[in-house]
């Protein structure tokens, strides 16, 4: 069994039970739980109202809905990477696409 470090690194997805959200939620945190198997020590699901859709590491806010849209995977991989695991290296996503390079 791999040892986990002794900081705990947990991850909250609160969604909206009355917009349906939760299949998008269990899909996000399997993403998560796949790609952080190892540097995350907890993820939960938190059922809210009101078109929530928040995404928290260690209670700070990485990802709010409201005022990003909702989340690519590779964006939300990318801001719980840099605050658990910052040397992370996330394969292809963390490639620039060639529309975001300049000429």
């Amino acid at each position: 069994m791999t040892e986990l470090s002794s900081d705990s690194q947990r991850v909250e997805i609160e969604y909206c039970t009355q917009c349906r959200w939760l299949p998008r939620a269990a899909w996000l945190a399997q993403e998560l739980l796949t790609t952080f198997e190892t540097e995350l020590t907890e993820l939960s699901l938190k059922p809210g109202k009101g078109g929530i859709f928040v995404v928290r590491v260690d209670d700070e806010v990485v990802w709010d809905r409201k005022e990003q849209g909702f989340p690519e995977p590779t964006a939300v991989k990318q801001a719980v990477r840099d605050r658990v695991a910052p040397g992370k290296s996330l394969g292809h996503s963390d490639k620039v696409s060639q529309e975001d390079v300049s000429p």
